[in-house]
């Protein structure tokens, strides 16, 4: 039987029909026939089951957490005390982590049980799982497909109910892109909303970890239990953390903008628009004002993005050099060729490109007219992002151009594979909550996924509204 929420997994727990071990146990047994999936690089088997056994016990005494019951795998650029931490990399080759993410630390503290890391794309730079060091992970649906990055098998993972929810990070659609390529639910909550203690940085100022689950109502609850300030981490928010998961009612009619923009785009496949166009059609059929609204920044949305997060990376990935902990090559004649040689054999060919790239804009020469004017460009698309938000409660475009690709279709082509994230770096560039929620498949059956963003702090609404939108399936097939 296969579990698609919290909800339901404790009400079998409450009947007595399952226990906690029993479903680490049934989800071991699905990682192992499904390890072709390459979802997770290491299991926490004898762990995960101890776990399992102290929340029974708990459970038993009235006494179990928010989370007890919730199966959860963590994406390898979260810090998890005494397990290894390699960001998909060589160059952490052999190291472990000496402290535990705050995020993940608040998850174990309600009682969840973790079952292993999960593979993604090196430093999470990537959009489509296929720059792993230790190969790509698979889409369950196609094995000859994607299944989008960077968070690939931490979506893969509960699409193929590996575990019941996963959490990842979100630069510029890490989450949501591979859970509209998977057929699940994947959010990013506001910029600072959940600590980044933990969380190893590729671009500082966009980095943000996010969930990926079945429901909407597990979303909820998961950011309920990691976001709120935390005195490890300077930028996260001071706000008090509404509880999410109690208020899912959504009993209004909404003002909603649709990005005519991204509709008009070349790149935008038929049968995603189609599907979008469907949920447009379904949401004013059920009393929402929809309305077409003009966003004209969307062809410099990834330059902006590409620029910026290549010029954080190349500074956040300087420290990786060989000296204190990881990869060391073993070609080295002198310092200088070891710091050359390490990080040349240790990072793969796309965090290459990207530290240097990132090197280039902020270099003397060129770094007015690149890093500078990409700031500025920043602040226009989050200024014209905020005016939009103040006039509707929310935007909506699709998560993604197209459906899942062929593995291998654009890897000879960068630009290609960039602007597969044309829709979903909006809401990173401006700091907003953003959610991916699955509407239907293509004629291949390949999922497609519809987002919505809302304005800075908004999670309460959105997930309010998301989960009426996932209640009214009848409108939202394509």
């Amino acid at each position: 039987m296969r579990y698609t929420s919290l909800d339901a997994i404790r009400e079998e727990i409450g009947r007595g029909s399952l226990s906690c071990r029993l479903l680490v146990e049934r989800y071991l047994q699905n990682i192992n026939t499904k390890r072709h999936l390459n979802a997770f690089l290491e299991v926490f088997e004898e762990e995960a089951l101890r776990q399992a056994e102290e929340v029974d016990a708990k459970i038993q005494a009235g006494t179990a957490g928010k989370l007890a019951g919730m199966v959860i795998g963590i994406k390898d650029v979260l810090a998890y005390e005494g397990h290894a931490l390699q960001a998909s990399s060589q160059i952490l080759d052999g190291f472990k982590s000496l402290y535990t993410a705050t995020a993940v630390q608040r998850l174990l503290a309600e009682d969840a049980i973790i079952i292993g890391r999960q593979n993604c794309d090196e430093f999470a730079m990537g959009g489509s799982n296929e720059n792993s060091a230790f190969g790509p992970a698979l889409n369950e649906i196609d094995n000859s497909r994607v299944p989008g990055g960077s968070s690939g098998g931490s979506a893969v993972a509960v699409q193929a109910d590996l575990c019941l929810a996963s959490i990842g990070s979100d630069t510029g659609g890490s989450v949501r892109q591979p859970a509209a390529y998977c057929g699940v639910v994947g959010m990013k909550p506001t910029y600072s909303r959940i600590s980044r203690y933990g969380l190893i940085a590729y671009a500082s100022s966009f980095d943000q970890i996010g969930v990926i689950t079945q429901s909407v109502e597990d979303a909820a609850l998961l950011l309920e239990v990691m976001a709120g300030p935390d005195e490890f981490d300077a930028t996260v928010s001071q706000r008090p953390v509404p509880a999410y998961s109690q208020n899912l009612t959504f009993d209004r009619p909404a003002r909603i903008g649709f990005i005519r923009d991204s509709f008009e785009s070349p790149g935008l496949n038929s049968e995603v628009k189609a599907a979008v166009q469907g949920v447009l059609d379904g949401l004013q059929a059920d009393g929402h004002t929809v309305e077409p609204v003009e966003f004209h920044f969307l062809d410099y949305i990834v330059p902006t993005y590409y620029i910026l997060t290549t010029a954080e990376a190349s500074s956040n990935l300087g420290r990786y050099d060989g000296v204190k902990y990881g990869f060391r090559s073993q070609n080295a004649t002198d310092l200088a060729s070891m710091y050359k040689k390490t990080r040349s054999e240790g990072f793969g060919k796309e965090v290459q490109r990207r530290i240097i790239l990132g090197t280039f804009v902020l270099s003397a020469d060129y770094y007015d007219a690149y890093y500078t004017k990409a700031q500025q460009v920043r602040r226009l698309i989050k200024e014209k992002t905020d005016e939009l938000l103040s006039q509707y409660d929310f935007l909506i475009l699709p998560t993604t151009p197209t459906t899942a690709f062929k593995i291998g279709e654009n890897t000879k082509d960068p630009l290609a594979m960039y602007l597969e994230d044309i829709y979903t770096v909006q809401a990173n560039l401006a700091g907003i909550p953003a959610i991916s929620l699955p509407i239907g498949t293509d004629a291949a059956g390949l999922p497609i996924g519809v987002q919505l963003m809302t304005k800075a702090f908004g999670e309460e609404q959105l997930l309010a509204f998301s989960k009426q939108l996932m209640n009214h399936q009848p409108h939202l097939t394509a």
